[in-house]
């Protein structure tokens, strides 16, 4: 009898990097499929880490998502920082739906002086929102 293939954990997280940087980039499984030509089933699985991504496929879907193969392993590359506050206060932002639509919109602003108003209009926010330790 044939046993089930054993999942990996570096599988599913590989996936799971897949699955975070296709959404921040606002494409769908049937998009990120149709560019690598496979099935959208077949990314389903590549995120889930139930199927595991060849190193050609790898490269191919780093191409479309537009970052380095290492960086769905984790891997940053030399110049970046890693396991910083701000790595994961981006991670947290992109995890939501409403941070995903905020740097969305973000991004489509040109103006450099409206940018820096609606920073600093978000850290007044976020400020008055942290716990005063009293």
């Amino acid at each position: 009898m044939a046993r089930p293939k054993d999942i990996e954990p570096v599988d599913v997280e590989v996936g799971t990097r897949i699955k975070e940087r296709r959404k921040f980039l606002g494409l769908s499984q049937a998009n990120l499929a149709d560019k690598i030509g496979v099935t959208f089933q077949q990314v389903q699985k590549y995120e889930k880490g139930t199927n595991r991504v060849g190193s050609s496929r790898l490269h191919q879907i780093a191409s479309v998502l537009r970052v380095e193969p290492a960086a769905l392993f984790g891997q940053v590359l030399e110049g970046q920082e890693s396991g910083t506050k701000d790595v994961e206060a981006l991670e947290q932002m992109t995890g939501s739906p409403e941070g995903l639509a905020l740097n969305r919109a973000f991004a489509k602003i040109t103006d450099g002086a409206t940018r820096r108003s609606i920073l600093a209009l978000v850290k007044v926010i976020a400020s008055a929102s942290e716990p005063t330790g009293h």
